[in-house]
């Protein structure tokens, strides 16, 4: 039987240092899920002013829980179709996922508004596996701390730039809002077909990868039933917390541009970039150093630190801002990286870490696709919350009160599964 061929640049990667492979795999995945944003989130760029679903429900708001439903349901998918994919299906699922993305947004600026709340939710579908697939190609190395840091600035910075992106293409190439969505996706095609080219020539685990973080292999149903028995508690928080916290960054994503008009900075040019831009910097600085944490259980709970210290950062600036001691965009800053410093860890670091110091089988994605599914349902809960039960309070004084919220919930549920995950680690 004849051996299949290796591509010659897989080759040479396999040959390289580990530093060298690092940062390939950095950039390559950061390019594919930054990519990925321009099909989701440009929608989000547009304030749609005075028009309606319903009489109590907003147009932007229908859009915005259409299309999380759409994802949410992707992510309950997720939890099976991506902990189970083999290596050879994840190039061509990733194709299929954006092209269905990229036709659902040319529906969207075709179709008349209550259809377009269709169209929006098809194309939240096939987005919410992305990350998933993405994070298969990446995790069980010895280097996947900086690997996923790299991946997850993709998802911070890209929100930001391809909304100003779509502003740009409102304001200064006259794009009707509607088909402004699709036009930023098709700036994007190419972008991420030369990116998943390359990500897909990324080699496999390595010997000495296995040897430091568990081989990585497609969960099984039983596998999976497995894994939530042995630390179902400890889930079960962190399931509840990232409820809570997925609401509330999309909160801020997806109302950023209304938050910034009600704090007096509308008119100012690039406001996202900015804002989300040193925040990237940030946390790909503080997950990348956890790469030097030899030790899989210390990194495991190193990650847990960082999370705890997001909480703070994020209630306490909120209180300074509300005070009316720091300025609204170092407010949106120092929130956004407390934020990012617990939510992070779910989608990258923790649950590999989790893995590689119990030597569970299986695969990360199958954690992550948990709580992710569950923190989707949270996104659409808080985004029709705020419309239905307090329909007279801005935006953002609604997020500031929900800050503070997060911030205090947060550290008690990152306390005690903290502390159900120290204890079973002794057992």
């Amino acid at each position: 039987m004849t051996e299949a061929r290796v591509h010659p640049l897989t080759a040479w990667l396999s040959r390289q240092p580990p530093a060298v492979m690092t940062v390939y795999a950095m950039v390559v995945g950061f390019s594919t899920y930054f990519s990925m944003y321009a099909f989701r989130k440009p929608f989000a760029a547009a304030s749609y002013d005075g028009e309606m679903f319903s009489a109590d429900v907003s147009l932007k708001t229908a859009f915005v829980v259409s299309q999380l439903i759409g994802y949410t349901i992707s992510k309950y998918l997720g939890v099976k179709v991506c902990a189970e994919m083999q290596r050879k299906a994840r190039a061509r699922t990733l194709a299929l996922l954006i092209g269905t993305a990229l036709l659902s947004l040319l529906a969207f600026a075709v179709l008349p508004p209550r259809m377009k709340v269709v169209a929006i939710f098809i194309n939240g579908l096939p987005l919410g596996m992305v990350w998933g697939v993405i994070v298969t190609y990446l995790e069980g190395r010895r280097t996947s701390e900086m690997m996923l840091a790299g991946l997850s600035c993709s998802y911070i910075v890209a929100s930001g730039v391809v909304k100003d992106i779509g502003r740009w293409l409102m304001s200064d190439l006259a794009v009707p809002e509607f088909w402004m969505p699709f036009t930023t996706g098709l700036v994007f095609v190419p972008v991420f077909a030369i990116a998943l080219y390359m990500l897909d020539k990324l080699p496999m685990q390595s010997h000495a990868d296995e040897d430091a973080r568990s081989a990585r292999t497609p969960m099984t149903g039983e596998q999976r039933l497995e894994f939530f028995r042995r630390f179902g508690f400890g889930l079960v928080c962190l399931l509840v917390l990232y409820f809570f916290l997925t609401a509330f960054r999309d909160f801020r994503d997806n109302y950023g541009v209304e938050m910034f008009a009600e704090l007096g900075l509308s008119e100012s040019q690039g406001l996202f970039t900015r804002t989300e831009l040193p925040i990237s910097l940030g946390v790909m600085a503080v997950f990348g150093a956890l790469t030097f944490v030899q030790n899989n259980r210390a990194g495991f709970f190193a990650a847990y630190a960082i999370m705890m210290a997001g909480m703070v950062l994020l209630g306490g600036a909120t209180y300074l801002q509300m005070q009316g001691h720091i300025g609204g965009i170092t407010w949106m800053v120092l929130i956004g990286f407390g934020a990012y410093l617990a939510y992070v860890p779910y989608g990258s670091v923790l649950f590999d870490r989790l893995i590689a110091f119990t030597r569970a089988p299986g695969t990360a994605v199958f954690a992550i696709y948990l709580t992710d599914a569950v923190g989707y349902t949270g996104s659409v809960f808080l985004q029709l919350f705020k419309d239905l039960v307090a329909p007279d309070m801005s935006r953002l004084e609604f997020f500031q009160n929900y800050c503070l919220f997060q911030s205090g919930l947060g550290l008690v549920l990152f306390s005690v599964s903290w502390a159900f995950f120290a204890r079973r680690a002794n057992q």
